[in-house]
């Protein structure tokens, strides 16, 4: 049986109750376990005597409170967490292979999306992708950036990654968006015309006027009254989200008051706590409530999200992604500094690809600290993500067990590995991931010792296989090969869309930005020397009867049905491959040299492709049959539908002003 040891004074009294999380009536007293025999030691020259206490046996998964009390009035509570062996989610897809699009959502726009796709997009692509017989969509992180223009591109460089991004709101799709005021609403008009035609440049998103426009008709929706229903159901989220969210929001408005580079970050708002921040909840009440009041609107269309994608027939749905880190002068760098490392950075060690190292400028957990903490910081953020969420895939899965520190000031090649308690990081992960019922996937490509991987699938936490990266030698790696409790796709985001790669478009891109390790010449001729090489396992698997001489869409159908081989619970079809995009979405080593995170959707021409015009599109549908074919799925017979709107009930006077 699990045991917790107390330490107390020898012959000092102890009392121990444990009882799960909000619910201190269902306590139980605890005893000594009768098989481990207390331990006496001089600690820092006094006595103390160290007493196992017996856990109660199959304590049902969750948080529990446990709290020693001494007859002297000593009092220590620590949380305890009761986690699962195994993940259930990933047993109950085992029977059936699923497959589900891979989207960059801000790149997936509709005629009515403002300059970027949105949360009302992403219901519509789950709507139409689950009649084609998909069981999930998914997506790029969606965490919380600046909360003002300029934004950065990244989203796996956020400020946050407890709460989630404003620029994903379909603004129209707010309750309150009827009752505008008849001169707010011209404005709003205005500032949707100018959106909905950047919709249709192929050439780049940009993310800063979007952003502008959405706040500007945000701030006006904010003033519109709610109704009762509406206000109440305001208020249990808030209380739901508690402090986190308010800190979360005042760092906000602190943000839009003081810039980026403020010495007051340094000194007098350093922190949530600081007298100065504290004072600013007061004199900034109006800005923090509006920034909370957006993650509330953030929520519901999550929701409504992820219900589309049940009501589309999926059984998984939204997959979200977790990025590694978040920016050192973001919101939870700041508010969650007692569990992270100060003065430390996050990279990469040098390898045969990056021989200086890489910086990723996003600071640690401690891991320390965090387990003093009782992981709560881990704890919140998954419960957030899997809020409304089917799935989420953890990017860098390694980081659980150790992460490559970096001291400020030095560089990559001067940073060590630090190792964290895996069993506890995976043990909360696995725990709130069983209790909200989502599928965990597990990014583990690159140098990933053995070990790490065969822990995780211990657990049921799925691996990433990536077929250009699956070799058994110099050459491919047969796909039935593949692991079973794993992702397959054929490529990532960083590199070219299939069609792209086809065509060597990164070689030629890397050329033209001076990334080349090599000449072009032997560059060019390893890439062809790899196509011929899979090409040649591909035709021999009966997939590519015309060989090297059929056409690009043929090869990467075929590339796809070869990938479908694999006994892989989950595939990914890339969006950009379905509709023929060429352009890379990252290029590793840049930053305003290339457009990186800023790509629209378009199709082999360049053209940009609309939501609307997917299920039209022959080379989308013969993509989609090939992968059904293989994986014995089928496309289903309901009807796509729009996402359901945020309940309204009772909208007293829209033109009052909210109190």
């Amino acid at each position: 049986a699990a045991t917790v040891a107390v330490t107390t004074a020898p012959g000092d009294a102890v009392r121990v109750r444990l009882w799960p999380e909000g619910d201190q009536d269902a306590e139980r007293a605890l005893e000594p376990a009768a098989d481990e025999e207390p331990e006496t030691r001089e600690v820092d020259g006094e006595q103390r005597r160290r007493v196992p206490y017996a856990l109660p046996a199959e304590l049902p998964l969750g948080w529990y409170r446990l709290e020693a009390v001494t007859g002297s009035g000593e009092r220590a509570r620590i949380d305890v967490a009761v986690t699962p062996r195994r993940l259930s989610t990933t047993d109950r897809l085992r029977g059936r292979r699923r497959w589900g699009y891979m989207a960059q959502l801000y790149s997936v726009m509709s005629s009515r999306s403002w300059g970027v796709g949105d949360l009302s997009d992403l219901a519509s692509l789950a709507a139409l992708s689950g009649v084609q017989g998909a069981d999930y969509v998914l997506i790029n992180p969606l965490h919380a950036a600046e909360p003002e223009p300029p934004v950065e591109p990244s989203p796996y460089l956020p400020s946050s990654r407890r709460f989630f991004n404003p620029l994903y709101l379909r603004v129209a799709d707010v309750a309150e968006f009827p009752y505008l005021r008849p001169a707010d609403r011209e404005v709003v008009d205005r500032l949707a015309a100018v959106q909905r035609k950047a919709v249709l440049d192929p050439s780049s998103i940009d993310r800063d006027p979007a952003y502008a426009a959405k706040l500007k008709t945000l701030e006006l929706l904010y003033t519109v009254r709610r109704s009762p229903y509406r206000q109440q159901q305001l208020e249990a989220f808030v209380a739901q989200a508690g402090q986190p969210l308010q800190d979360f929001a005042l760092w906000c408005a602190l943000r839009e008051e003081l810039g980026e580079d403020s010495p007051l970050w340094r000194d007098e708002a350093r922190s949530p706590e600081s007298p100065y921040a504290q004072e600013a909840r007061t004199r900034l009440a109006h800005r923090v409530n509006f920034h909370v009041w957006l993650q509330w609107l953030l929520d519901e269309q999550l929701e409504a999200a992820q219900r589309a994608t049940h009501r589309a027939g999926m059984d998984i749905g939204v997959v979200h992604d977790l990025a590694v880190g978040v920016h050192k002068h973001g919101a939870d760098a700041w508010a969650l500094q007692d569990a992270m490392a100060a003065g430390m950075s996050v990279g990469a060690p040098a390898d045969m690809y990056n021989q200086l190292g890489q910086d990723w400028s996003q600071p640690p957990w401690h891991p320390e600290k965090l387990a003093e903490l009782g992981y709560r910081p881990w704890r919140q953020m998954m419960r957030t993500i899997f809020r409304h969420a089917g799935g989420v895939r953890i990017d860098h899965v390694a980081g659980l067990f150790r992460l490559w520190w970096i001291p400020e000031g030095n560089t990559a090649s001067d940073g060590t590995y630090v190792y964290y308690d895996h069993e506890a990081m995976v043990g909360v992960l696995a725990l709130e991931a069983e209790l909200a019922g989502v599928v965990v996937v597990g990014e583990d490509l690159g140098t990933v010792e053995d070990s790490v991987r065969e822990y995780l699938e211990s657990k049921g936490v799925l691996g990433t296989s990536i077929l250009w990266f699956e070799m058994d030698g110099d050459v491919p790696r047969d796909p039935s090969r593949y692991r079973e409790l794993c992702m397959a796709s054929v490529n990532t985001h960083d590199l070219p869309p299939t069609p792209g790669y086809l065509e060597g478009v990164q070689l030629q891109l890397r050329e033209d930005l001076g990334l080349l390790a090599r000449s072009p010449e032997e560059e060019r001729e390893d890439a062809r020397a790899q196509l011929e090489t899979f090409f040649a396992a591909v035709t021999e698997a009966g997939y590519l009867p015309g060989g090297a001489d059929a056409d690009a869409e043929t090869k990467v159908e075929a590339l796809y049905r070869y990938l479908c081989d694999a006994p892989s619970l989950l595939l990914n079809v890339s969006l950009v491959d379905a509709v023929g995009e060429k352009r890379i979405q990252n290029q590793p080593g840049t930053s305003d040299e290339y457009p990186n995170w800023r790509v629209p959707l378009a199709d082999a021409d360049g053209r940009p492709v609309m939501l609307e015009s997917l299920p039209r599109m022959p080379r989308v549908q013969r993509l989609v049959d090939v992968v059904n074919e293989a994986l014995g799925t089928r496309r289903r017979t309901s009807a796509v539908t729009a996402p359901e709107q945020p309940e309204r009930r009772d909208l007293a006077d829209p033109f009052r002003s909210a109190s």
